[in-house]
């Protein structure tokens, strides 16, 4: 409807975000070119049509069923379609009050073609479940609301594959910046297309290179100590599962998942609490006598690879082994009777039954872990890292982060981009080279 509604401003975001809206038109609104009535159209139609679309999209999936709820899915899309249609023709209006005001230039009244796309494909689904309503076969007594076990399973699936798209393959249209001198608040155009002008750039600048060595090292140490103990899970498992007292087994288990849960944030608050230099962990020592004067052992870059692998494995030790204990479970308890009856003991059995049942799926997730190996986070670093310890804590994710924002927003963002490309190209090769190995090694693949 205008220019200034930001050109990536969807429905949803209209109507959720009433102050956003309003931020936009913040000097309109003080000139008085444009009436806080107006802007209150815009949100409600939004909000009504954001409404019909839920109603369009419940009625799709009844369409599924059975004959009778097929009937009651077409009369929701063409209920929906028909609110939707007059809640959109509510910004007509709008672009004409836009039109009329004191300054429009200022006000940027337009018509947007997605407008109009829109308008033409609610009017068809319209049509379309009238044409439908009419001919489907009237519903007896006998009919019931059903759906067939296939498409009720395609129903399940369907949130988690929108929640894919949106947040892995989605974000992929952003790789364009990397072809562009993007900066903040100026639009992709011809005008500042470069092409592969930093993809040169980032093997070619002397400190981009030492930089990205560097991180690239640290990236690598760091999930190679992760990988090098990724047993661990399992080993607990293992011994959590040798613990006869039910209560005391759930107990151990509770609170080494807990951690999991814990944001890194208040992980860090924790280790603040007992490292820092007024922490507890120095009360104690200077009240013993060990030392003098409290040090922080935070600000200090010493094993800090170490120290990080310590925290990241008390926060997901028990959370991994889940997997394992489920593992244990769907052990034939045939195979311990039968070496409890060979004179296995406690140790025996684990070694020869408990262990090689859990192996393929050790095999799985430590290959998994091999093609993810440049993806090892970001929070646990971010919160951790401080002028110290930078040099060595800082790796490739956190390093794309803080290239793409910088301090103040003065980031680069089409260098980060680059970055960003070329690890998630190397990880998924090295998901297809696990995937290979697997297959040499297993007889199947993991993906």
């Amino acid at each position: 409807m205008s220019g200034l509604i930001n050109k990536n401003a969807a429905f949803i975001t209209t109507a959720i975000s009433y102050s956003s809206l309003f931020d936009e038109f913040t000097r309109p609104l003080k000139k008085g070119w444009v009436e806080s009535s107006t802007l209150n159209l815009i949100y409600i139609s939004s909000l009504l049509v954001c409404m019909s679309i839920i109603v369009i999209v419940a009625g799709c999936c009844m369409s599924l069923g059975k004959k009778r709820l097929q009937k009651l899915g077409t009369k929701f899309m063409t209920i929906g379609s028909i609110l939707a249609l007059p809640s959109l023709g509510l910004l007509i209006p709008v672009y004409f009050a836009f039109s009329e005001t004191g300054n429009p230039q200022r006000v940027e009244p337009m018509f947007a073609i997605g407008f109009w796309i829109f308008m033409v494909l609610l009017l068809l689904i319209a049509i379309l479940g009238i044409i439908n309503t009419v001919k489907i076969p009237k519903v007896t007594s006998e009919d019931k609301y059903e759906m067939e076990a296939k498409y009720k399973l395609f129903l399940m699936i369907l949130p988690f594959v929108i929640l894919c798209f949106v947040f892995s393959y989605l974000p992929l249209w952003g790789w364009r910046y990397a072809f562009f001198d993007y900066q903040p608040g100026i639009g992709l155009s011809m005008n500042n297309f470069v092409g592969f002008k930093w993809f040169t750039y980032l093997f070619n600048n002397a400190a981009t290179r030492a930089d990205i060595i560097r991180v690239i090292k640290n990236t690598l140490i760091m999930s190679a100590l992760g990988i090098g103990t990724s047993f661990f899970p399992m080993v607990f498992a293992i011994f959590l599962n040798e613990i006869k007292v039910s209560k005391f087994r759930k107990l151990v288990q509770t609170f080494t998942t807990i951690p999991n849960f814990i944001s890194w944030v208040l992980v860090y608050t924790f280790a603040f609490a007992l490292f820092s230099s007024e922490g507890f962990v120095n009360s104690v020592l200077i009240d013993l006598g060990v030392i003098n004067q409290g040090t922080n052992f935070l600000m200090s870059g010493e094993h800090i690879w170490l120290k990080m692998w310590a925290w990241g494995t008390w926060k997901g030790l028990g959370w991994s082994a889940i997997i394992y204990i489920a593992g244990i479970s769907g052990i034939d308890q045939q195979l311990y009777e039968a070496a409890t009856v060979d004179g296995a003991g406690r140790f025996q059995r684990i070694w020869h039954v408990t262990i090689p049942g859990l192996l393929p799926t050790f095999s799985v997730l430590l290959l998994l872990s091999i093609a993810g190996i440049l993806s090892n986070g970001m929070d646990q670093y971010y919160v951790f890292k401080n002028s110290a310890n930078k040099d060595t804590i800082e790796v490739l994710d956190l390093y794309v982060y803080i290239l793409g924002l910088g301090k103040g927003g003065s980031g680069n963002i089409p260098l980060a981009t680059v970055v960003g490309m070329l690890k998630s190209l190397i990880s998924v090769t090295l998901l297809m080279g696990a995937n290979k190995i697997s297959k040499l090694i297993r007889g199947e693949s993991i993906v």
